[in-house]
């Protein structure tokens, strides 16, 4: 007979219910107020989580901002993943994921809708037309950042210039991706080999791999195809499972597919999905969303953020047990090392690419070159920039 004042079976549920909870508020919170891109979202989650909420250690912190580096997809977004998880269980996966998506996700739903509606204002030109040289001056310091962290070698740095190459000649990132980290790997099993330096360094046996980052040339040249909701699942659902390094690399994969092979979207329409990608809080991955809209309307916008943010939470929910592994790896991270510098040189590459098409005028290069300074010298938070830029934008366009 149970004991009526026995709550052994009520009690684990009401702190799981709190946590959850806890979780749900939080992510929401800062899934509405999170400007500044990537690391501005990891330092507002760092501040919650362990200074004043003391969820976990920073060591612990350290860790899971380290698995979230090692798997492909949004890493602040994976981060969130984590913490929630690590939080509130499995439960805590999918709402911390859910609430930090959830809030961007609507914002840019709503300025695609006024996008479409009321583009042509000039209010909404104007900000657009301030807040894009922001972008490039954001990407730039984003790539210097990330350059000086990730090019360690000679070699890394040949890995990144052949990839930069290979994708002027038209080379499909997917596969610059991939052999850049192959080739690493061969590099990394080069050095077991007797009868060489002591660096384990073998130009000739390192090199030998090269030719994988000149191969389908021809991947680059394909023409339009019809649009659906399908492809564009299919299309995102991609992007999320193979991009490393930054959101902003996501810049090279949309232009290359859905602008200049597929012929979905204009240049135009892709600087403006990502300029209101960073005027909005949230992970840059969003943009998809805006994307989505502009092809299909709200049911495209679903369809397009599912896609792209779907992979980050199977990546978070099975590469927990691996991460000690792979950190244990020296081969592992060679081949990550591989890939990041060759995203890297993707972002380098579209940046230059959308330079040209964001910089029409003095003001513009002014802007840029404002922003640049402010943020390398200053390390001004990009988020005062982005709005900065775009109050001067709707200025000037008044003007």
């Amino acid at each position: 007979m149970n004991d009526p004042g026995d709550t052994r079976g009520l009690a684990p549920r009401r702190p799981e219910a709190r946590r959850l909870k806890e979780v749900a508020l939080l992510f929401l919170r800062l899934g509405f107020t999170s400007f500044g891109g990537p690391a501005a979202h990891m330092a507002l989650m760092e501040d919650e989580v362990v200074r004043r909420r003391r969820w976990l250690s920073r060591g612990e912190f350290l860790d899971l901002l380290g698995a979230a580096n090692l798997i492909p997809g949004p890493n602040s977004t994976e981060l969130a993943i984590h913490l929630g998880h690590r939080r509130a269980g499995w439960a805590g996966l999918l709402v911390a994921g859910t609430c930090f998506i959830l809030p961007a996700a609507l914002i840019v739903s709503a300025a695609a809708w006024a996008y479409v509606r009321f583009g042509g204002l000039p209010s909404a030109g104007g900000l657009l037309y301030g807040v894009k040289p922001v972008i490039i001056a954001v990407v730039l310091q984003a790539l210097w950042g990330l350059g000086r962290a990730a090019v360690k070698t000679r070699l890394l740095a040949l890995v990144g210039l052949a990839a930069a190459a290979a994708h002027g000649l038209g080379v499909h990132e997917l596969l610059i991706l991939l052999s850049s980290g192959a080739f690493m790997a061969l590099g990394y099993w080069g050095q077991r080999v007797p009868g060489q330096g002591r660096d384990g360094k073998d130009p000739a046996g390192m090199l030998a791999g090269a030719p994988w980052l000149l191969n389908g040339v021809a991947m680059g040249a394909a023409g339009a195809v019809p649009f659906s909701l399908g492809g564009l699942f299919l299309f995102f659902l991609k992007v999320g499972s193979v991009l490393f390094g930054s959101g902003y690399v996501l810049l090279a994969f949309l232009r290359a597919d859905l602008v200049e092979r597929w012929g979905w979207l204009t240049e135009a329409q892709l600087l403006d999905a990502v300029a209101v990608g960073q005027v909005t809080p949230g992970p840059v991955f969003t943009t998809a969303t805006f994307i989505g809209y502009l092809l299909a309307g709200p049911t495209g916008a679903a369809v397009a953020t599912v896609g792209i943010f779907l992979p980050a939470f199977f990546f978070v929910a099975v590469s927990g047990p691996l991460v000690p592994r792979l950190r244990r790896s020296r081969l592992a991270g060679a081949v990550l090392d591989g890939i990041n510098v060759a995203s890297l040189a993707l972002m380098a590459t579209v940046t230059w690419q959308l330079g040209r098409a964001a910089l029409v005028d003095a003001w513009t290069v002014g802007l840029a070159l404002l922003s640049a300074v402010l943020l390398l010298r200053f390390r001004l938070n990009s988020a005062w920039l982005v709005l900065g830029g775009s109050l001067a934008g709707i200025l000037l366009w008044t003007y």
